[in-house]
């Protein structure tokens, strides 16, 4: 029998989009059928590699005129379903209130840095894909540090994704951002200096 991990229901009781809209922002959970579910648990892996992005990103998207958000910018990506992206890019002159909660407005990007979690991984890789298409976001973005793989998916007009780019080590062009290079060696040696500092002994408990 196959085990399909699904994630934690966080509240029972029904909720409407505009209610997940205006919770608290320490409070957890994104929203699907109108239930309030778990979210990604990042590691501080997860945000070293968040941060490189939302830096590159915003970099490419400032000199666009175009907008760059963290991991609380909430889309509302259908009537009952409210998603929360690692990054979310916006395309110039996109119109977006900075005083809602809530966007309802299809980005141009959006970015999932996969954990390693069962259920994480089908939800950035089945319900999250299933969830951006349907809301019409043209490139979807999915890091994945344990093969230290970056792909760009280019959502088609028969409403589905296709692999627009596959990139491991190397610098590369990102397809559909007119000028994005990243260099993704720079990134996995970031990743491994961070890990190099934890596990070196430490001077001050007197190791080494």
């Amino acid at each position: 029998m196959v085990v399909i991990a699904m994630a934690e229901v966080l509240r029972p009781e029904p909720m409407t989009l505009e209610q997940w809209a205006d919770m608290d922002e320490d409070e957890p959970g994104e929203l699907v059928d109108g239930t309030l579910v778990e979210e990604e648990v990042p590691t501080n892996l997860h945000e070293l590699i968040v941060s490189w992005l939302l830096y590159a990103l915003m970099t490419w998207a400032k000199e666009r005129g175009g907008r760059v958000f963290g991991s609380e910018h909430k889309l509302g990506v259908s009537t009952r379903r409210g998603r929360k992206p690692d990054v979310t890019v916006y395309a110039p002159r996109t119109k977006i209130d900075l005083q809602a909660s809530l966007s309802r407005v299809a980005p141009l990007m959006v970015v999932e840095v996969i954990s390693p979690r069962a259920r994480d991984v089908r939800r950035d890789r089945v319900e999250k894909l299933a969830d951006y298409a349907r809301f019409g976001v043209r490139w979807y973005w999915l890091l994945d540090p344990a093969v230290r793989l970056l792909e760009v998916l280019e959502l088609g007009a028969d409403g589905r994704y296709t692999i627009a780019l596959q990139a491991s080590t190397e610098r590369v062009s990102i397809p559909g951002c007119d000028g994005l290079v990243l260099d993704l060696a720079d990134l996995w040696r970031e990743v491994d200096e961070a890990a190099a500092e934890y596990n070196a002994p430490s001077i001050e408990r007197g190791e080494g």
